[in-house]
C-alpha cells in the first residue's frame, strides 16, 4: 500500500469545504510539533482534515515525505521533518480503518480507542525531541485525542531532583469542546495515577486526606476527614481492626459534591478502599513485589479522580464519596487470625486471614454509605489476587445486584475503552461466607481457595442496604505493564474514566437507572454527543 502524489485521494468529496470552515492553529515557534492522523484502506490512504490542510499548505510535502516509508500501520507513528515553515516537525499517526464504530465482540468503541492509541504513539515519538509544545489533530473526536495525548504524557517524577521537561499539549483545532472534556477525563485519571504511585511513607492516611482537599475543594467539593474517635463512636470495628497494627492514625474521608439544580436529590455513592500500604498484617505477604502495595489504595484514588471529573464538568448530580484510609501492618496489637469483631451493622465477623483486610474496611464503609439512602452505590477496591488470575488487565471484574446499574456501567466502559466484565453474585456463594465459622460472616469463606473474588463480593453484600449496588474489583487493572499503550508502564488509575462516565450517564435524568435497561447502544453514543454541548 503506497501513497500517491496527488492529494485528492486524501480528501472526501466534501472535505475541502470543511477545511475552509475549520480554523487550524499554526506553530508559532521552531520548537513546536504537530500530530496528525491518516486512515488506511485497502488501496489508498486518507488524511484527516487537519492532515490534508497541512499537506495543502505545504504544497503536497506531506504526501511526498510519506512515500519514503512503508504504509503506516494502525497505532504507529512516523516523524517527518521540514514539512513546511509553519509545521516543521510533524508526527503522522495511523488511525487504522475509517468509520470504525462499536464492536460487539470487543465491547468498546473501536474508533475512539484507535484515536487514543494513535495519538499516544504520536506524542511519544515527539516527546524527547526538545519540543516546547505539541499540537494535536482531534482526528474527528477531540475527546479521545485529548485522552490519548494527555494520558501518554503523564510522568510520575514528583520525587526527582531533576525533572524531565514535557512539552505543552494543545488541540490543533480551535474551540474543540470535545478536547476540553477529554482533557478533564485524562486529568482525573492522572490524579489517581499520581496518588497510586506515591510511596506509602509519604502518602499516609492523613496525607491522602490532604491531597483530596488539594484536588477537590477548589471545585466546590466538601472534604471531611473523620478521626479514629468518630469511627469508634459509630462502631466501625471491622475498619478499626485493620488499623490496630499501624502507628499511623486511620482517617475516614467523606466527600460531598452537590451538582447544579439537584441539591436535594439522592446521591450517587462511591466507596473506595484506602489501604495506603498493605503488608498483609499478621498474615504477612511475601516480600517480592510488596512495594506495589503502596497502590492498594487504588479504589480511593479512583474515587477522588472520578469525583474530580464530575465536579470539573459541573455534572448535575449529587455524589457522596466514602473512603476508609489506613495501613495494614503487623504491629504488636495487630488483629490476629481467628479474632472476631462486631461490624457497625451489628454482624459479627471472623477474621481468619488478616490479608483479606480490604473487605473489612469496606464493610463498615458500605454500611455507612447505605445509611445516606443513595440512589445507587459503587465501590472500587484492589480486593483480590483471584481477580488478577480471572481477568488479568483486560477488564475490571464487577459484581452487581442491579441490572440497571450493570447496563449503565457496561455502556460507560464501551465509551471509555476501559471495560468491565460481570461476574456472578449468587446465593451459591453467599452461603459459603455466612454458614461457616464462629461468627455471622467469615472473611474468607468455606472454600477460600475457590472463587476467591466472588466470595469477597458475597462478603461485601452482607453489609449493603441498597438495591442498586456494584462492587468493582480493580486488582487486575491496578498496574499497567504494556497492555494499554496510551497509559505506559506504572499504576494505571483505572477505572476512573469509566466510573466518571457512569456518573455522567446517571446525571442526565434522576430516574436514569430505571430507564437505562434495554436502551440501545446507539442512543447512548448519541446521548454522549449531546452531552458535549450541554455540560
Amino acid at each position: 500500500m503506497a501513497f500517491v502524489r496527488t492529494s485528492k485521494i486524501f480528501l472526501r468529496p466534501h472535505a475541502l469545504s470543511q477545511i475552509r470552515s475549520v480554523r487550524f492553529c499554526g506553530t508559532s515557534e521552531r520548537k513546536a510539533g504537530v500530530i496528525v492522523g491518516v486512515y488506511s484502506h485497502e488501496t489508498e490512504n486518507t488524511f484527516t482534515d487537519a492532515a490534508a490542510h497541512i499537506n495543502n499548505q505545504s504544497s503536497g510535502n506531506l504526501v511526498r515525505l510519506m512515500q519514503y516509508g512503508d504504509s503506516l500501520k494502525a497505532g504507529k507513528s512516523r516523524v517527518l521533518y521540514g514539512v513546511s515553515e509553519e509545521f516543521p516537525v510533524v508526527a503522522v499517526v495511523g488511525l487504522g480503518e475509517q468509520n470504525l464504530s462499536y464492536d460487539p465482540i470487543e465491547e468498546r468503541d473501536e474508533s475512539k480507542e484507535a484515536i487514543r492509541t494513535a495519538v499516544a504513539a504520536g506524542y511519544r515519538s515527539l516527546d524527547g525531541l526538545g519540543l516546547k509544545s505539541i499540537q494535536v489533530d482531534p482526528c474527528g473526536d477531540g475527546e479521545a485525542a485529548a485522552e490519548g495525548a494527555l494520558l501518554a504524557a503523564f510522568k510520575y517524577q514528583d520525587l526527582k531532583s531533576k525533572k524531565k521537561e514535557s512539552p505543552s499539549v494543545t488541540c490543533l483545532s480551535q474551540n474543540d469542546q470535545g478536547w476540553t472534556r477529554g482533557a478533564t477525563f485524562a486529568e482525573g485519571q492522572n490524579i489517581a495515577r499520581r496518588l497510586m504511585e506515591t510511596p506509602a511513607n509519604i502518602l499516609t492516611p492523613t496525607n491522602f486526606a490532604q491531597e483530596a482537599v488539594n484536588c477537590l475543594e477548589g471545585l466546590g467539593v466538601e472534604v471531611m476527614p473523620r478521626t479514629y474517635e468518630w469511627a469508634k463512636e459509630r462502631n466501625m470495628n471491622a475498619f478499626l481492626s485493620v488499623t490496630r497494627g499501624s502507628g499511623e492514625p486511620p482517617v475516614f474521608l467523606e466527600l460531598t459534591y452537590r451538582g447544579k439544580r439537584f441539591t436535594d436529590d439522592k446521591p450517587l455513592a462511591i466507596v473506595g478502599k484506602g489501604v495506603t500500604f498493605d503488608t498483609g498484617g499478621i498474615s504477612l505477604k511475601p516480600s517480592s513485589n510488596m512495594d506495589k502495595m503502596r497502590a492498594d489504595m487504588g479504589g480511593a484514588a479512583c474515587t477522588v479522580g472520578s469525583i474530580f471529573i464530575a465536579a470539573a464538568l459541573g455534572l448535575p448530580i449529587n455524589i457522596k464519596g466514602f473512603i476508609p484510609l489506613c495501613e495494614n501492618m503487623p504491629g504488636s496489637i495487630a488483629t490476629k487470625p481467628g479474632d472476631v469483631v462486631v461490624a457497625s451493622n451489628g454482624k459479627t465477623i471472623q477474621i481468619d486471614n488478616t490479608d483479606a483486610e480490604g473487605r473489612l474496611i469496606l464493610a463498615d464503609a458500605l454500611h455507612y454509605a447505605s445509611q445516606h439512602s443513595p440512589r445507587a452505590m459503587i465501590n472500587m477496591a484492589t480486593l483480590t489476587g483471584a481477580m488478577v488470575v480471572s481477568l488479568g488487565s483486560g477488564a475490571t471484574g464487577v459484581f452487581c445486584n442491579s441490572k440497571a446499574v450493570w447496563e449503565a456501567m457496561h455502556k460507560a466502559g464501551t465509551v471509555t475503552g476501559d471495560r468491565v466484565w460481570k461476574m456472578p453474585l449468587w446465593k451459591h456463594y453467599s452461603s459459603q461466607v455466612t454458614d461457616f465459622g464462629l461468627a455471622d460472616v467469615h472473611n474468607l469463606g468455606k472454600h477460600s481457595k475457590d472463587a476467591g473474588s466472588i466470595l469477597a463480593a458475597a462478603f461485601l453484600q452482607e453489609f449493603v442496604s441498597c438495591d442498586h449496588w456494584m462492587h468493582m474489583d480493580i486488582a487486575g487493572v491496578m498496574e499497567n505493564k504494556d497492555e494499554v499503550s496510551y497509559l505506559g508502564k506504572g499504576m494505571s488509575g483505572r477505572p476512573t474514566r469509566t466510573v466518571a462516565t457512569f456518573a455522567e450517564l446517571y446525571s442526565i435524568r434522576a430516574d436514569w437507572l430505571v430507564n437505562v435497561q434495554g436502551c440501545p447502544l446507539m442512543y447512548i453514543h448519541r446521548f454522549l454527543e449531546i452531552v458535549k454541548y450541554v455540560c
